[in-house]
């Protein structure tokens, strides 16, 4: 793979984990408004819709080129992987909003970020290796885990459980946009994944919670940036990355979020986590990128034929 593609890819999934980062405040910001599936429904509509101008104008461009899809056959090609995909983006951004009701935005992007230690481990399943930095890897992000979400009475907290099996979703939503964004339209690919999600969530939220017009208009700054740059932008950003970058790769820069989620959690909502949730934090990081450093010598495990 040429480096100035590897470079690009890079720098775009590292955007995506900025974006995202910080829409851990919106996101927290905007539930205390409205409930977490109407958030997403909204979000995530909004999302879609602003893509629909960007669809437009590459189908208007890529019409002229001979050798390109057509707007239907293309939009065809990404339906069932959207669909995919759209399905298990539900699952992990409703867990993930839940848990933001009951655990900071710093916490809960540094638990979401486990999907850097999860994805080698699901790889397993596929017959890939796990190496010796994989499992150092699990070891230091679990001792982190501990510091950072452990109460007194040596329990984890309502919300740390929600973002914890969300992570298991945006692991398995990393490896499913890694197989699908290599032979589908990525715009297209991302606009089903997010109307799939968006339309789980409204049928969810008309049968849990109240939709109030009133209580949306004050989430709207919120729901503004967490559906036009963290869905609209940003997953799209993820899709076109990963589409040159490896599974594992993409995690590592992605995982960055983390970092961003905290500086604005610090920043805007005055969030602190103080000397043991920071060393937790500093031991989650290193689990995230020891699996990526040169691999140490040592035993390795095959998953079962």
């Amino acid at each position: 793979m040429p480096k100035q593609k590897e470079m690009r890819s890079a720098l775009l999934l590292l955007i995506t984990a900025c974006i995202w980062g910080f829409a851990f405040v919106a996101q927290r910001e905007g539930m205390t408004h409205t409930g977490p599936f109407t958030f997403n429904a909204v979000r995530f509509a909004l999302g879609g819709l602003s893509l629909v101008p960007l669809m437009l104008v590459l189908d208007r461009k890529n019409s002229k080129t001979a050798r390109m899809q057509t707007s239907s056959s293309s939009l065809a090609a990404s339906v069932a992987p959207g669909l995919l995909a759209g399905v298990i983006l539900f699952c992990g951004a409703s867990l993930q909003q839940i848990g933001l009701m009951y655990t900071t935005a710093g916490k809960a992007a540094f638990i979401t970020g486990l999907y850097i230690v999860i994805v080698p481990f699901l790889g397993l399943f596929l017959k890939q290796r796990l190496q010796l930095n994989s499992a150092l890897g699990a070891v230091l992000a679990v001792a982190g885990l501990y510091l950072l979400c452990m109460k007194s009475d040596l329990t984890l907290g309502k919300g740390d459980y929600y973002e914890l099996a969300g992570a298991f979703f945006w692991s398995l939503h990393i490896l499913v946009i890694d197989k699908v964004s290599r032979s589908a339209d990525v715009i297209k690919l991302s606009f089903v994944q997010v109307l799939t999600c968006s339309v789980l969530s409204f049928a969810v939220a008309l049968a849990t919670e109240t939709i109030d017009l009133a209580d949306l208009s004050k989430a709207l700054i919120p729901l503004l940036y967490g559906g036009i740059c963290s869905v609209g932008i940003a997953y799209t950003l993820q899709v076109v990355g990963q589409k040159n970058a490896q599974p594992t790769q993409a995690a590592i820069i992605m995982s960055m979020e983390t970092v961003f989620a905290v500086i604005g959690g610090y920043l805007i909502l005055d969030e602190l986590l103080g000397y043991r949730g920071v060393a937790g934090c500093f031991l989650m990081l290193a689990g995230m990128i020891v699996p990526q450093l040169p691999q140490f010598k040592g035993l390795t495990s095959r998953s079962r034929a």
